[in-house]
């Protein structure tokens, strides 16, 4: 289930992305941190014990909403706006 549902603004374009080999949509303007959890119950893994994380700051200071582009890139998520066709894949932290 994700863990943001959107109340209003559905006017927006739709843009269609891939996460984690599934197809996903978010909307023009969204940051991938909102498009990813809109669409997921969480962001990634920590990288200290594989729980779940969802971002911490919003804002691009605390490096917690790391993930990985299709071309090997590795982008805040807060901080990189979702691009048509992109392919995120979200780092599944520190396993046990």
């Amino acid at each position: 289930m994700p863990l943001l549902k959107r109340l209003t603004e559905h006017d927006r374009p739709a843009v269609p992305f891939t996460l984690d080999g599934q197809v996903a949509s978010g909307l023009l303007g969204d940051t991938l941190l909102t498009a990813v959890l809109t669409q997921a119950e969480h962001l990634r893994g920590s990288d200290f014990s594989a729980q779940p994380r969802a971002g911490f700051c919003l804002m691009g200071a605390c490096q917690d909403c790391w993930v990985r582009l299709g071309d090997g890139r590795r982008v805040r998520a807060c901080a990189t706006l979702l691009e048509a066709d992109a392919v995120v894949d979200r780092e599944p932290g520190r396993q046990p």
